[in-house]
């Protein structure tokens, strides 16, 4: 069940997701990933966020158009989230949801000026439990996109199928507000 007694909907998302398909998802929406998704964590996404903001993307051979990004490394033991409330993290999403990222894919929760900015862009935040047997098992492919130099925290892009997710900010609300705007 939803907040507020309807019920849960489990929703297909093809990469890149369209506008359309993020206005129709709603805070507490379960969603299945297919398609190339692109991770990051604390070293690589502000120099991502700086790159986007200079309009230098293309020379990274990067397209964030209807993108998701996964907040993880990705290393031999797996994948699994990490906090998305870190200030290198969350100080990113603004930037990235302007350049084009449709979903940021991470764990916690964020303020309310980054679900509000999220709103602004179009954008969404989904939360994954960290669950890297799962998550490694829905990886049909993986490649560097940007940054070598940081190893396992380099920039990835992962092709993936029906990678499972929580819409956790979607339309200017959040799962982790009540419905006072109190973070809980």
């Amino acid at each position: 069940m939803k907040q507020g007694g309807g019920t849960i909907k489990t929703v297909s998302l093809k990469t890149p997701i369209s506008p359309q398909a993020a206005e129709k998802l709603t805070a507490g929406d379960q969603v299945e990933i297919s398609g190339r998704i692109y991770c990051g964590r604390d070293a690589v996404l502000p120099r991502l966020a700086d790159i986007a903001e200079r309009g230098s993307l293309r020379e990274l051979g990067v397209d964030l158009e209807g993108a998701v990004i996964f907040h993880t490394a990705v290393s031999p033991a797996g994948i699994g989230p990490t906090t998305s409330n870190k200030v290198e993290i969350e100080g990113s999403m603004e930037a990235l949801s302007k350049s084009g990222v449709r979903l940021h894919l991470g764990k916690g929760a964020l303020s309310p000026d980054t679900v509000a900015a999220l709103a602004r862009n179009g954008s969404l935040f989904a939360i994954t439990p960290p669950l890297s047997a799962l998550f490694s098992a829905k990886i049909l492919s993986s490649r560097v996109a940007a940054f070598p130099e940081e190893g396992m925290e380099a920039f990835f892009e992962l092709q993936v199928d029906k990678m499972p997710a929580i819409i956790a900010a979607a339309q200017g609300r959040s799962i982790f507000q009540s419905d006072s705007g109190k973070q809980s």
